[in-house]
Order: C-alpha cells, then structure tokens, then sequence
C-alpha cells in the first residue's frame, strides 16, 4: 500500500519521481505529492485524487532540482485530501518526509509538540514524524543523525525518506516493518517501495533491511545499522525485463497478467524437475526434517490464503499429513497450539505482508521450523523465514492477484511431491504427477481460449445482484479465490461455500437474477455437484459450470458450461478452473467502469496491520 519514490542525481528529479509513481500506481493510493529543493526551501507540491491531478499541478515548475522525493498516498489517518497528502514538512520548513507505515504513538508525540508551541495543518502520524525529525535537525548534525536520533522515539511499522534544505543533494531513508528498496545507478541513486519503480533506471536492486538507514547521494549509497556503525551493500541484479512490469499491449495489467499463466506456470517448475523425472528442489529442508515434521501449518492472507487452502487439500491427501490453514491477522491471537516437530509455511506474493510478518515473528519466537514461499527473492519474508521458495511469477503489478495465486499453488503441489519422495510415500505416483505438471501450461493455454465465451458471459450478468460461487473438494478452494476477484474487481457481492454446505443457510438468497458459478473438476463427486446446480435452478437462479466433465452430464443440468481440459488429476484441473473465474471478474468489472488495476479501497502490499 503507498507508494515511495525518490532520486538524487542528473536526470530531472521531478520528472523521474513521478515516473516512479505511475509505476507504483498498482499500489494503491487517493492523493500524492512531491517534493524538491528549490531557491527559497523545500518546495512541496501535493494533490488528492489521480496521479494526473499531480501532474498538471506541477507541470508548470520549471525547477531542475538535484533531488526528488514522491508518494502516493492510501489513506488511513484522514481523509484524501491535499492537507493530508505527502509529503509533509517540520514547523521551520527545513525538513521534509514521506511515510509508508503507520506510526503508533503519533498522538503522544504530538501533544509533546503542541505544549511546546507547534501547529498542525493534517491529520495525519506523518507530519508528527516530520516534525520530531525536524525538531532533532535543528539540534545540530548531520540528517541521519537526526532521523536515527527520532525513530528512536517512533512506535510502529514505517519506511521513511527525508530530505533537507540546506542539504539537497542527500536523501536519507530508514525502514521498520514496512518495505524500501534501494537503486545503485552510475552517478544516479535512487529509491522505491517497489522493485518496477526502479527497473527503468537500474537493475542493482539493494533491498533495505529491518532497521537498517541509508544515505543516498549522486555519488553512492551509504549503509548503517540502527547503532550507527556502516554495513556492506547487499546488491542484487534484478533479472526481470522492464517490459514485465508494463501493460504490453493490453489495455490492463490484470488482463496481462492472466494471460501470462502458462509462462508461470512454467517458469514455476523450471529447475526443479530432473532429467529423471524427480521433483528436485535445492536449498530447503533435508530428509531428516521430512521425516520429523507431524504437522504442517500454512500462514497466508487473501489470495495467498485461498493457494494455502490448496496447499492443505494436498498435504492432507497426498501426504496424510495433517494441515491447518490459517489468516495471517488471526493467527497470533488465537494463541496457537503449535507443534515443536511442525512446519510453518508462509505464503506471500510481496514478502512483505504485515500481518504474515507478525505471524513468523511469533513462530520463530516458539522455535518452530519457517518456510517461506514468496515472489520476491530479497523480501522480508524470504530473507527471515528460515528457508523459502520462490514462485518466479515475476512482477505482478494489477492490486488483484491471479498470476501469483497459480504459481503458489504450483510451488505447494511441488513441495508436497518433494516430501513423498523423501518418505517414499506408499501409492503415490510422483512421476505422473510431473508428467501431468509438465502438460499444464498447454492445459492452461487451451483453458484461455474460452475467453470469448467467457465475455459473452459477463455481458449477460453485468448487472448481477449476487453470485455464488460453489464447488466440492478442491472446487471448493478454488471458488473462495473466484468470488474474491470479483468483489475485487466488479464490487459485485458474492456468497462463496462448499456446494453442500449452502442448504444450511446461503440458499435463503437464491432468487431471479443471481447466477451461480461451479468449478466441476471432482468428478468422483459429480453426481452430489449436480444435485447441488438442480437445487439452484428450483429456486430461479443460473448455474455456470466451469468442467472437465466430458460425459455430457454437467452440459445437460447446467444453463451455461464453459468447458476446461481435463488434467490427469482433478486437482490441477481445478487449478485451471481458476483462470475462467478471473477472466469473468476483468470483463464483468470493465464493463460495469471499475478501476481494473487498482479497486477502490484496496492495496497491492498490505504493509500495515
């Protein structure tokens, strides 16, 4: 959530600032500014609403500052509003700030302030951080001197970037709980929230660590610890091609992003198959741990949970070995019995999920084995869990998830084989498993070829007051993913359950006009599904089937079947099952005007509890 931009170097600041936040766009945010130095101060220009509303205010400035620091803001305390946008100054007007985070004491140390005589013009815990920073500079010394000598009184998850008038040609930056990536150019340093921010301008990618402060001038990049002493660059060359991380000819990220699938798919399994057909994954756990682990605990939010839910199903299928899946914001309050001999697996598509964050925290604390499974590789998540895996999705840039959700559920179909290979778990064919793995990019190719269909669809039920989403077995996980993209991206209320389970209550809201979508992928279980779609119509709604059923039987019950190919396991069938469901949120959301990248109320990073 928020967007941070800064650079420091030839180029106009200004200009590549807010290019920045036009990349960072995906984040989310209501209002956003910039600020530079000019002749007479730190000149801070800031609008609520759209990126365009910033750029035609500053489009008459004429400045060629030697630094830039931007923010898109998402609102959490007050309103979108100019006031409150970032950046914000101190009283005297030497110092200004951008925050990501949220600063818990804020009103302790604001009423600190307004004994000693200082006045306010927001709302917000950022102007209280910009004047203690301010309040520390004017004591003397240089900038980060200040900033460390500040945070020291700061409570709560932050990323923050200072500048200063009297020294224009340095940004300081410190993080705390909330992500900050730093960009080493030739001449030109730069600094993000977000990896894509920085791809045009640099691949040396050095990700800021817990407590750690950077000093960033055109010369170079300074490293210290939160006890002042220096610490080496840990640089990282990004191999990701910029055009990853833009729209590609199509007219949304989103859409982009779908269509990627059979790439992540792909890329999902690369190196980790052998030639011999094993599943081969390098720098995990050993065989001793395999053997030990009595339970697995999956620690995930949102989307990520929803691939957690898959990930059980597995595990507990496959394996025989019992798994819980739990929401990351719940986890550590309901004092969770954990295990000494379980694994803990947490699931996160930017490695930076405040709440995942927390839950690991608590986890290490017990002493608990952690694994990660995350998309990007220098996170907090991947850097602190004690080992992970990466998904190698690429940038996901659209706030709804739909290529990471596919390649983490790939990369726990992946674990899950790992460990019956290492317990020779008895009956289960590891090998065709990866043969049919290794088919299910081409599935996932042919699977996107309903798209048409699927858009003949949504221009049926655009104005649909509700829609089910049902399913059994692993249909089931897969429709809590389906109707949370399309609240996401259409708004439209949805009621999402096992097919069997909405007789003890949901079926109340049945009536003219709601449709009801059904992954038929377990066919073991067909003839319950369709007794499930006949109880949907006697009460007037639509059922869309989405199936690999090639009997006819689901063609004959159903009003509308979109066919799928049909996987040697119903499992990954029920995995391609997801990728309809996504293209029915993006054409049901475009036509009814959403923002289809960006929903309302909604970040891609949520870096705060």
């Amino acid at each position: 959530m928020c967007g941070i931009a800064g650079y420091v170097g030839p180029r106009n600041p200004i200009d590549v600032s807010l290019d920045q936040l036009r990349r960072l766009e995906y984040r989310g945010y209501d209002s956003a500014g910039i600020a530079f130095p000019g002749e007479s101060g730190i000149r801070t220009v800031k609008r609520a609403g759209k990126l365009d509303n910033l750029a035609a205010a500053i489009s008459g400035v004429d400045d060629h500052p030697v630094s830039a620091i931007g923010h898109s803001r998402w609102a959490t305390h007050g309103g979108p509003t100019d006031d409150n946008a970032h950046p914000h100054s101190d009283a005297a007007g030497r110092v200004a700030i951008i925050h990501n985070g949220i600063i818990e004491n804020y009103l302790e140390l604001k009423q600190e302030l307004l004994d000693e005589g200082d006045h306010f013009t927001s709302q917000t815990d950022t102007e209280v951080a910009a004047h203690v920073i301010g309040a520390e500079y004017a004591k003397g010394g240089r900038l980060k001197d200040a900033v460390k000598r500040a945070i020291a009184r700061f409570r709560g998850a932050y990323a923050i970037v200072a500048m200063a008038a009297d020294d224009p040609g340095t940004l300081v930056a410190v993080r705390q709980a909330s992500p900050l990536v730093l960009g080493q150019g030739k001449g030109e340093n730069l600094l993000a929230s977000d990896i894509p921010a920085l791809l045009p301008y640099t691949r040396r990618i050095i990700p800021l660590e817990e407590g750690q402060l950077a000093v960033l001038t055109a010369d170079g990049i300074e490293l210290y610890g939160l006890d002042g002493r220096p610490t080496p660059l840990n640089v990282q060359v990004i191999d990701w091609d910029v055009a990853e991380a833009e729209k590609g000819g199509y007219p949304h990220f989103m859409l982009k992003e779908i269509h990627e699938q059979p790439e992540v798919i792909r890329a999902a399994l690369r190196g980790r198959i052998d030639d011999a057909g094993r599943i081969s994954i390098d720098g995990i756990f050993g065989a001793q741990v395999w053997n030990e682990i009595d339970r697995v605990n999956i620690i995930a939010c949102g989307t990520a949970y929803h691939a957690g839910l898959m990930g059980k199903y597995l595990f507990e299928k496959l394996l025989r070995l019992p798994t819980d899946v739990f929401v990351s914001s719940e986890f550590r309050y309901g004092d969770p019995v954990l295990s000494p001999r379980s694994l803990a697996v947490f699931v996160s598509q930017s490695g930076e999920t405040a709440d995942t964050l927390a839950a690991l925290r608590l986890c290490q604390s017990r002493r608990i084995r952690t694994l990660g499974i995350v998309n990007v590789v220098g996170s907090s998540i991947a850097r602190e869990c004690d080992r992970f895996m990466a998904t190698q999705a690429g940038p996901e840039i659209s706030v709804a998830s739909t290529k990471a959700y596919t390649a983490q559920v790939i990369v726990l179909t992946l674990l899950a084989l790992h460990i019956a290979q290492v317990q020779e778990t008895p009956g289960l064919r590891v090998r065709e498993w990866v043969s049919a793995l290794q088919e299910l990019p081409d599935l996932a190719r042919e699977t996107l070829q309903q798209e048409p269909q699927i858009q003949r669809l949504a221009e049926r039920f655009t104005q649909t007051p509700l829609c089910f989403f049902l399913g059994r077995g692993a249909d089931a996980y897969v429709a809590y993913e389906g109707a949370l993209k399309l609240k996401e991206v259409a708004y439209i209320p949805t009621e999402e359950s096992p097919a069997g389970e909405m007789k003890h209550g949901p079926l109340a809201l049945v009536e003219p006009g709601v449709m009801s979508v059904f992954g038929v992928t377990e066919l073991d279980v067909l003839d319950k599904v369709l007794s499930n779609m006949r109880e949907i119509q006697a009460r007037s709604g639509t059922v869309v089937a989405i199936s690999s059923d090639r009997t006819g039987a689901v063609e004959q019950v159903a009003d509308v079947t979109v066919p799928i190919p049909k996987s040697a396991f119903g499992f990954l069938s029920a995995l391609l099952s997801a990728l309809p469901m996504q293209l029915l949120s993006y054409y049901v959301g475009n036509l009814r005007g959403c923002s289809i990248d960006q929903p309302r109320n909604l970040a891609k990073s949520v870096t705060v509890e």
